[in-house]
């Protein structure tokens, strides 16, 4: 017999690991696909000629294929096959990923705007004339509302359909995986071994965000048509603002890497035996030990393995939602969840764009960046947060504290880079004068001065020109450049009217193509700003692990699968799909310089202006955290309180134990008294 029970003791903790490590692997492979999405926000904007609040609508349609499944499958799946559930949904996750690479297969090679076009034949040695002096150009700066009508309607305009589609169906593939594959792993293991079996999935899972954007910092410097097309005669490099990278090709490692994930999960059972149950039979002495750790809410409910169907699941299904959100602790907490997902989704989606325009970095370094150096710091903060747990064993109160004060000092060094800053990239006409003066300007007239008013130059064009004197012009023809030497980047505008303006005469007044770069003293204010915004990455992932605890402690046992899958829904419908939205329009409003489309419309930022920029992008992110942490505060309050009336209600049971057990001694010499009377009567 004890052979036997070894064998299933074995058996048992083989599958649990079995689970543990698809788990970790499938978290991997989610957050991989989340985070390459990420990363390739900038390249999509770009390559299908969108807004940033546009993108935001994209970006947030993971949130709502989430949206469309989430309370059933984590209420209906808790009483299903939990392994197989969550294997579909990769599936599901799969071809979503595949689906968004088609526009790139159906659409055309990729179309920059630039006044050289002419020029990108290698074999050419035709000199260009970028100040076309007593010629006319047509006039595009008046909109041809019919041309752009059509253009819209032309195939390959709205291929961002499918990155949409796509993205929703990666959020309805991964909606399984965290509350039925939490729920599953906190059922049959040990309840101390809970917050350990957590923070190492999320800690293997964090790769997943490192290895993505390390991959699309890779990818976003070949170009998106490479093989297609002969990389000589591109003009632009990828720290240019046009510049589209591989983006498609990311999607199919990922389709791959979640495919792959998928295949533990149809070899495990549909439940497993709690762990360690076998070696103990009687722990009723560790119940009021274990109170806090594990359930600090009164216990209603048996779990009883009784078949139920259907019907009886959806008739008890309101009833459920109603006893979950009377929890009072449960609901304030998925509000403080909610303002800080909304301040942390902001972030995430917009970083690389910021670093972009306010540090005057490439796309590439930004998303790199993010990934070598703000995710291991997650990584290491969230294996943190759940060994101080393990460690010290706090209870729910210590969790809350530990969270709370992670929450608070990674909000201190927020507000810090708040007031980091560079000053805006000097482009003539935008935000510098002609005359090199700083001045920020909306209009568009702007951008015309006396040095380049006879070469008949378009105001919409973004051909962006670097000169000697630091200064960048919106293209070689409002820089006033004359002549060209050179083919593809190579090429050289000569006798530049614009900058003899500000450069004493004879000295050079040439330009070649792409922005100048930013003053020196940028890099060294970037670098203050990495790191500050590294340890406050770190501060803030140590208090995941400790929250997570608190709400998974905060619920019934019978209700955790739904109260895991409500949290879900609702911090991601509210706090997934909105804030890019909003971010994006908001951003959109600091837009300095539109990029023009084929066809005259307009199309993604090119040039934002700084300061506005900073201000919106991390002024938003602070007020929203400082909400959230205000309102943990009321959080910290309301447990510490419910705490206490429990140790109240514990105390007042054993005293009444003794009180019973003093009575029940009292009555039995009372008895025994009388039975001593009755006998001496007797005689």
């Amino acid at each position: 017999m004890s052979v036997e029970s070894t064998k299933q003791r074995d058996s048992c903790c083989s599958k649990l690991k079995l689970f543990l490590a698809s788990m970790a692997f499938v978290f991997f492979a989610k957050a991989f696909g989340g985070a390459y999405m990420k990363s390739s926000i900038t390249q999509i904007e770009r390559r299908f000629d969108i807004p940033s609040s546009l993108i935001g609508v994209i970006d947030g349609s993971f949130e709502m294929g989430n949206l469309l499944v989430i309370a059933f499958v984590s209420y209906f799946g808790a009483k299903l096959h939990r392994p197989r559930l969550i294997g579909i949904g990769c599936l599901v996750m799969a071809a979503g990923c595949f689906l968004i690479t088609l526009p790139h297969f159906l659409q055309g090679l990729y179309k920059y705007e630039t006044s050289v076009t002419h020029s990108n034949d290698v074999n050419s040695t035709e000199s260009i004339l970028p100040c076309l002096s007593n010629q006319t150009v047509p006039d595009e700066d008046t909109p041809d509302l019919a041309a752009i009508a059509d253009c819209e309607k032309a195939a390959g305009s709205s291929m961002w359909v499918y990155v949409f589609l796509g993205n929703m169906l990666r959020g309805i593939g991964e909606t399984p995986i965290m509350p039925l594959g939490v729920s599953y792993l906190d059922d049959f293991s040990r309840e101390e071994n809970t917050p350990f079996y957590l923070a190492c999935i999320h800690t293997v899972g964090i790769l997943g965000p490192m290895f993505g954007y390390m991959m699309g910092s890779f990818l976003a410097k070949i170009y998106v048509d490479v093989g297609f097309v002969d990389l000589e005669s591109v003009t632009i490099n990828y720290k240019d603002s046009r510049w589209v990278g591989a983006w498609w090709l990311g999607f199919i490692v990922t389709g791959t890497i979640i495919l792959l994930s998928s295949i533990p999960f149809w070899f495990l059972p549909k439940s497993l035996p709690k762990q360690g149950k076998e070696k103990s039979q009687s722990k009723r002495t560790e119940v009021a030990k274990a109170a806090e750790q594990d359930n600090f809410l009164p216990e209603e409910h048996q779990e009883k393995e009784t078949p139920v169907t259907f019907q009886q699941l959806a008739k008890d299904f309101i009833p459920s939602l109603k006893r979950l959100f009377r929890n009072s602790i449960y609901t304030l907490m998925i509000l403080t969840y909610l303002v800080a997902v909304n301040g942390f989704m902001g972030m995430i989606t917009f970083k690389p764009k910021f670093l972009e325009q306010i540090y005057g970095q490439s796309a590439s370094k930004a998303i790199f960046l993010i990934g070598i150096l703000n995710l291991p710091a997650v990584a290491l903060g969230i294996i943190t947060g759940g060994f101080v747990l393990k460690r010290f064993k706090l209870g729910v109160v210590g969790a809350a504290k530990v969270s709370m004060g992670a929450s608070i000092g990674s909000f201190c060094l927020l507000v810090v880079q708040v007031f980091l800053r560079c000053e805006n990239a000097e482009v003539a006409g935008l935000t510098v004068t002609y005359q090199g003066i700083p001045d920020v300007s909306y209009n568009a007239q702007t951008l015309l001065s006396q040095c380049n008013n006879g070469c008949s130059c378009s105001m919409k064009q973004w051909d962006p020109v670097c000169a000697y004197n630091g200064i960048t012009y919106a293209s070689p023809c409002l820089a006033g450049c004359q002549t060209s030497t050179g083919t593809g980047r190579e090429m050289v505008f000569h006798n530049c009217s614009c900058v003899g303006a500000i450069m004493s005469p004879g000295l050079n007044m040439s330009t070649v193509l792409g922005q100048c770069p930013r003053k020196s003293n940028c890099d060294r204010i970037f670098k203050i700003y990495m790191a500050l915004s590294v340890v406050g990455s770190f501060i803030s992932a140590c208090g995941g692990t400790p929250g997570y605890i608190v709400l998974l402690r905060s619920i019934q046992k019978d209700l955790k699968a739904l109260a895991l899958g409500m949290q879900t829904l609702i911090v991601r419908t509210l706090g997934g799909i909105p804030p890019p939205i909003y971010f994006g329009a908001l951003i959109d409003r600091t837009c300095l310089k539109w990029g023009t489309k084929q066809c005259g419309g307009r199309g993604a930022c090119r040039l934002y202006d700084a300061d506005a920029f900073r201000w919106t992008f991390m002024g938003l992110i602070t007020g929203l955290y400082l909400l959230s942490n205000m309102m943990w505060g009321g959080l910290y309050h309301k447990i510490v309180q419910r705490q206490k009336k429990l140790a109240l209600k514990e105390q007042a049971k054993d005293n009444g134990l003794e009180a019973n057990g003093v009575n029940g001694h009292a009555n039995i010499n009372i008895a025994q008294n009388k039975d001593d009377t009755d006998k001496e009567s007797t005689i």
